[in-house]
C-alpha cells in the first residue's frame, strides 16, 4: 500500500506516494496547485515516465537484450519505491529492477527519485544507474498536471489561461495519433513569432498532445492572465515538453522530457528511438527539473 510522505520549506509543501514515487501535492501556504487526479477525467497527478516516455508501436520494440514490452510511459510509475534518504525538506526514493521488470524491460538498473523544496520551487531530479552487465537504452521524463484554474482565483476559467514562453519562437508539433504515436514528418504549426500560447479544450481536441523541441530558455510558464498565478517550470535537462489535457478536464499537464513516443519515420528497434541514450555497466546519469508555484 502506498505511503504518502511529506517535505516543507517555509510556505512551499510538497507530498510524495511510494507507488511510483509520484508527487501527489503541491501546497503553496497552504493552496493546491497539483491536480489531485478524478476517474472522470485521469486518476493520475504526477506520474514517472522511465524506461521510456509514451508508447512503443504495439507495446513491442526490440533490443540487444531482447523483447522489451512496455505500456505506455513505462513501467516505474506501476511499481513500489522505497525511501533510501529522508529530512525535512527532501526525500529519496529508491527502485531497482527485478525478475518482474525485467521480463518487460530486459535490463538491470536503480532509479532513484529526489524530491526537495527551496526558496519556493520543487526540485524533481531522476538518478539512474545501469547495474547490469549490458549497456542499458533508455529515456524518461516527468508528467505533473496542474489545476486550471489555479487556487484563489475567483471567477477565471480554463481558457483564461496562457502558456507563457522566455521569447518569441514558432513553435511545431508532431502530429500524434490516437494510438500515441508521432509523425515528425508532417509537423503542425502551433505558435508564429509569439510567447504565449492561449489555452483551450478546443486545443487539445485538435492536437491531443502538443509535443515542443527546444523551448527557448527550457522554461515555461502556466499562467492565469486574469489572476496572474500559476506556475512556472525548469527543465534545462529535458529537450522536449509535452503538454496535455484530457477532455473538458480542469487541469493542464507540463511535462518536461528526455525522449518522446515511438514515431511514424522509426523502426521498431528500442535503441534507435527518439531521445533513447545508452547507460555504460556501472554508469549512472542525474537530470533534473524544478516547479516554482506563485
Amino acid at each position: 500500500m502506498s505511503t504518502i510522505t511529506t517535505i516543507r520549506k517555509g510556505a512551499l509543501e510538497a507530498s510524495i506516494g511510494s507507488m511510483g514515487a509520484q508527487l501527489m501535492s503541491l501546497k503553496l501556504n497552504g493552496s493546491e496547485y497539483l491536480w489531485q487526479g478524478d476517474e472522470r477525467f485521469w486518476p493520475r497527478r504526477a506520474p514517472i515516465l522511465f524506461p521510456i516516455v509514451g508508447c512503443l508501436r504495439n507495446g513491442v520494440a526490440k533490443s540487444a537484450a531482447g523483447e522489451v514490452r512496455l505500456g505506455r510511459h513505462g513501467l516505474a510509475r506501476n511499481c513500489e519505491h522505497r525511501i533510501v534518504e529522508q529530512t525535512e525538506d527532501s526525500v529519496t526514493f529508491e527502485l531497482e529492477s527485478t525478475p518482474e521488470t525485467m521480463r518487460a524491460y530486459p535490463y538491470a538498473f536503480r532509479l532513484n527519485m529526489t524530491y526537495a523544496v527551496d526558496g519556493g520551487r520543487m526540485a524533481q531530479r531522476y538518478t539512474v544507474t545501469n547495474t547490469g552487465d549490458e549497456i542499458m537504452p533508455f529515456t524518461l521524463g516527468g508528467h505533473p498536471a496542474f489545476n486550471v484554474p489555479a487556487p484563489n482565483t475567483n471567477g477565471e476559467t480554463f481558457d483564461d489561461y496562457e502558456l507563457h514562453f522566455a521569447r518569441p519562437w514558432t513553435a511545431v508539433s508532431p502530429a500524434i495519433d490516437t494510438d500515441g504515436l508521432c509523425d515528425f514528418q508532417h509537423p503542425l504549426t502551433v505558435l508564429k513569432d509569439t510567447d504565449a500560447l492561449p489555452l483551450s479544450h478546443g486545443l487539445f481536441d485538435k492536437y491531443l498532445t502538443l509535443t515542443f523541441q527546444d523551448v527557448p530558455g527550457r522554461t515555461v510558464t502556466l499562467l492565469g492572465t486574469k489572476s496572474g498565478h500559476g506556475v512556472e517550470l525548469d527543465f534545462d535537462d529535458f529537450p522536449y515538453l509535452g503538454v496535455w489535457s484530457a477532455p473538458g478536464a480542469p487541469f493542464v499537464a507540463v511535462e518536461p522530457w528526455r525522449g518522446v513516443a515511438t514515431c511514424y519515420d522509426e523502426s521498431d528497434i528500442f535503441e534507435e528511438k527518439r531521445g533513447m541514450e545508452s547507460l555504460d555497466l556501472g554508469e549512472k546519469v542525474s537530470y533534473e527539473f524544478s516547479v516554482s508555484p506563485f
